[in-house]
Parts: structure tokens; sequence; C-alpha cells
């Protein structure tokens, strides 16, 4: 009788080595599933390493254009941000990597899909609500919620001995004291001794941005160009040849604009956030490139739109996303409609952004646009009155107040101090 196959989400470190040898342990076959998301990661050393444990095959799929493209950009589209300092890093992965794993667990014909996810997090959360939305038969093995596997391994200390019982090959026996995980977009770094709010991240943490107060004394300056709020151009200089440079690809745009903010210590962030299963966790995130795409498209929805629905969008869109991001619910009817109304919100958003970076700060120094006139220079200048008459403000004025006079005079019966 043929074995039940497995497709487990693997990353090469101890604990999905060590998943990875129990499932194998436990009767299953198992094909292992690794997403490239633009993190730093020896690809094909983790490959031989899961081979060499006992995976049947291991895939590595290249999901950069895909997370930028369908992720990413949307998110900046609606400023999506969560509690109003989070730019959802983690989040906005983890729906292009359980799709490239569903995707592999049905080419492989797997009953099952498995992941490393811990029992107190969201992406155990976000993983499966994909997985059962992409694949509503599917079956998921999460071995950090299955007594057995935890009660067995309740430490690292555990994961190590088991793999040195298993031939596992590990690289280093000393962890850093707190968990990260990277992609295009940002690092998070948690646990360990960071779950004390009040400990001061140590120097050597932060892994993608250089040290605000150490970063060049002379700021760089760079253009970021909008089509319907998405970037689409990005002009800048290049440090090395000194020559200006103009790139459109989506990858390579977004990638020039993380090594620009990353030289300059921009996008770290320190928090304690809400997670969606209801605990408390203290996080730090470096988000260099999509903090300044996301503030130049901030800046440029000012200029070019509707003040109406910006304040609608940014009311019940740009909240209600940034949720729905946050708690896993990317495959479902309500991310569908949210990112329909996105696009609506969006048809003005044209023109270009002029952006410096500077010792760990992003600031605008211009803004323009071709195609879009809702900025009047005339109309709105101090020096002239232009088209605008003065005298129509007095009758704007009365209408506006006369819901407050009738407060007020209530206010000043009932002798009430306004």
């Amino acid at each position: 009788m043929a074995k039940e196959k497995v497709c487990l989400a693997y990353s090469g470190g101890l604990d999905t080595s060590c998943i990875l040898a129990w499932l194998i342990e436990k009767g299953y076959s198992v094909v292992c599933f690794m997403a490239d998301v633009g993190q730093e990661e020896d690809f094909e050393a983790a490959k031989q390493k899961a081979m060499k444990i006992g995976a049947e095959k291991v895939y590595v799929e290249d999901l950069r254009r895909e997370f930028i493209e369908e992720l990413c950009f949307p998110a900046v589209q609606c400023n999506a941000i969560y509690e109003n300092v989070y730019l959802l890093g983690t989040s906005l992965a983890r729906p292009v990597i359980a799709r490239g794993q569903i995707a592999i667990a049905q080419k492989e014909n797997c009953v099952a899909v498995s992941h490393g996810c811990t029992g107190k997090g969201n992406d155990q959360v976000r993983f499966e609500l994909a997985f059962y939305a992409l694949q509503p038969s599917i079956k998921v093995i999460a071995p950090w919620r299955i007594p057995d596997f935890y009660n067995r391994f309740a430490g690292r200390n555990d994961l190590l001995e088991y793999a040195a019982k298993t031939n596992i090959p590990v690289s280093s026996t000393k962890a850093k004291p707190w968990s990260m995980d990277e992609n295009l977009a940002h690092c998070s770094y948690e646990a360990g001794i960071l779950e004390d709010p009040d400990t001061t991240p140590p120097q050597d943490m932060w892994k993608l941005t250089t040290d605000p107060t150490k970063a060049p004394n002379t700021p760089e300056d760079f253009t970021l160009c909008f089509e319907k709020g998405l970037p689409a151009k990005l002009i800048y200089t290049d440090p090395e040849q000194g020559a200006q440079k103009t790139i459109t690809d989506s990858v390579a745009l977004f990638l020039t604009t993380n090594a620009i903010a990353r030289r300059h210590g921009v996008g770290r962030i320190d928090i304690v956030e809400n997670r969606f299963i209801g605990l408390k966790s203290r996080g730090c995130y470096e988000t260099p490139g999509l903090t300044c795409l996301r503030s130049a498209h901030i800046d440029l929805e000012g200029l070019v739109l509707d003040r109406e629905v910006r304040a609608l969008r940014d009311q019940f869109l740009t909240f209600n996303y940034a949720k729905i991001l946050y708690n896993g619910l990317y495959f479902s009817p309500e991310r569908e409609f949210l990112e329909s109304s996105i696009v609506a919100s969006q048809k003005s958003v044209n023109g270009q952004v002029r952006c410096r970076v500077f010792k760990g700060g992003f600031s605008v120094l211009g803004r323009s646009s071709e195609t879009e006139k809702l900025y009047d220079m005339e109309e709105s200048s101090m020096d002239e009155i232009g088209s605008f008459e003065p005298v129509d403000t007095t009758g704007f004025i009365s209408v506006q107040a006369i819901r407050l006079k009738k407060y007020g005079a209530m206010k000043a019966e009932k002798g009430e101090r306004l």
C-alpha cells in the first residue's frame, strides 16, 4: 500500500527539518515546498538538506513577481496599515506562499499539507484559512498543535537532540535570542529577548537597514511615478556610476527602492500589536522600500484624489483591507469586494513624487501630475482672486453655522460650558 503524501512548507531551519523527519517517521511520503519571496536564502543548500533527510522531492518556486504585483502593490494603492504602524510585510506574503504550496500539493496528489507555525501565532491562521479556501478537501497537519509532537519537543534542545539522532545536519546549535521572518517587503523579529516589551533591540539584530545614526551624511533623492495608484516608474541616480536611471519593471523597481531606503536606514519600527487569536505580541520590523512607496502614494493622493473619495477610502477600505490581510482572510469574498473598490478609487492617482531619504527619514520634495487637474494653483493662491468669489464664503459659513448656533443656544440655556 502506497504511503500517504504530504506537502511540507520547508525553510531549511531546525524546526521544519525536524518536522520533515517526524512526518517520515510517522509513515508519510513528504514533498517539500520552498517559496522564494525575496528572502536571503541558500535554496540549493536547503534543497540538498531536505533530500538528505528523506524528502521525496523539493520544489523551489520563485514567487517574487506575484508577491509584488498581486499583494504589495495593491497594499500601496489603499495605503494598507495595521494599528497605524505595521505595514503588513508578513501578512502580505502568506497568500502567495499558501497558493504556491497548494499548487504543488495538487500536482503531487498530496492528501495533506503541513507547516511549522507555532500554536500561538497568526501565521497558522493565515496559512490554514488560505489552504481551506484554495482546496476545501485538504487535510492540514500542524505539528506544533499536535500533543504527540509538542510534548516530545518541548524546546530547542529537544529538537537538537532529535536532529542528532536522526542525522539532520544542523549548521549551528546557538540560536539568536529572537526569531526572524524575511521577504522582499520586510524582515520581522519577535520572541526570545524581545518578549519583554521594555527590552531595547540590540543593534546587531537589524538585518536589512543601516543604523540611521550611521547612515550617509548626504541625503539621496529619487522620483516615484504612479499610474492608477500603482508604482509604475522609479527615476534615481546610480550611486556607483553617477548616472540617472529609470526603472519600470515591477520587481526591479521594488528591489531598487528597497536598496535606496536600506542604505539610509528607513523603515524600522518597534511595536506591540494585537494578534488575531487574542494575544498581544511585541514585534520589530524593517520595511524599507514599502515605507517609501506608501508614503509617496499618500502624498500624491493629496494632489489628485477627490476629498470625499479619499475620506470614504480611508474610513472603510484602508482599515478593513489591512484587517483582512492581517487576519488571514485574503481568499474571501470581502477581500475581492474591497479590492475592486480600491481599484475604482485609484483612477485619478496618476503623477510623480520627488522623494528624499536621509538618516532614517523619508520626506517629499514635491509632487506633480500631467493628467489630473483637481489642484488649481490660481484658485488656491493667496495673491490673486482668480475665479473664486470670496463673497460666496459668507453664505457657506452661514449655512454651516445654523446647527452650531442652535447647539450653542441649547447649552447656554442649560448653563453648560462649551
